[in-house]
C-alpha cells in the first residue's frame, strides 16, 4: 500500500499539491514514485513560467519509463527544487518531502475543488493496483 498523506490534494495523474495561502507545492506520488521505480532524471519549468492547469510542466524519468507531469492547478512558477537536478533519487525517497517539484502561485483557487482528498486518492489507488 502506498503511503497518502493527509492535508494535500491529489491528481488522477498522480500528482501532489499542498496549499498554503496561495502558494502550492506540487510533486509526484508516492504511488507514482513506486510504479516508476527508481527515477534517474527530473526536468522542471523555469521560475517566472505561467502554466494552466493539467499543463504539462515537466517529465520525470526512471529506469522503466519517462512521464509527463501536469500541473494540478494553474499558476506561476515560483521555485523549483534544484536538488532533483543532481539527486533525481530523492522523489523515491522522500516523495512529499524532500522530493517536491515545483511551488507556484495559484492563479484560480477554486480549481483545486475537483481534486481527491487523501481518502479519495488512495481508493483510486487501490482500484489500480
Amino acid at each position: 500500500m502506498s503511503n497518502v498523506v493527509e492535508g494535500l490534494k491529489y491528481t488522477k495523474g498522480d500528482e501532489w499539491i499542498r496549499v498554503e495561502g496561495n502558494v502550492g507545492t506540487i510533486g509526484l506520488t508516492d504511488y507514482a514514485q513506486n510504479a516508476l521505480n527508481d527515477i534517474v532524471y527530473v526536468e522542471l519549468p523555469s521560475v517566472g513560467a505561467v502554466l494552466a492547469r493539467d499543463g504539462a510542466f515537466g517529465t520525470v524519468e526512471s529506469v522503466k519509463a519517462a512521464s509527463e507531469m501536469h500541473m494540478p492547478a494553474g499558476g506561476t512558477v515560483t521555485a523549483v527544487n534544484e536538488a532533483l537536478e543532481s539527486e533525481p533519487e530523492i522523489v523515491n525517497s522522500d516523495p512529499y518531502g524532500a522530493g517536491w517539484f515545483i511551488k507556484i502561485t495559484l492563479s484560480n483557487p477554486a480549481e483545486l475543488d475537483d481534486l481527491m482528498d487523501a481518502a479519495a486518492y488512495a481508493e483510486y489507488c487501490a482500484g489500480r493496483d
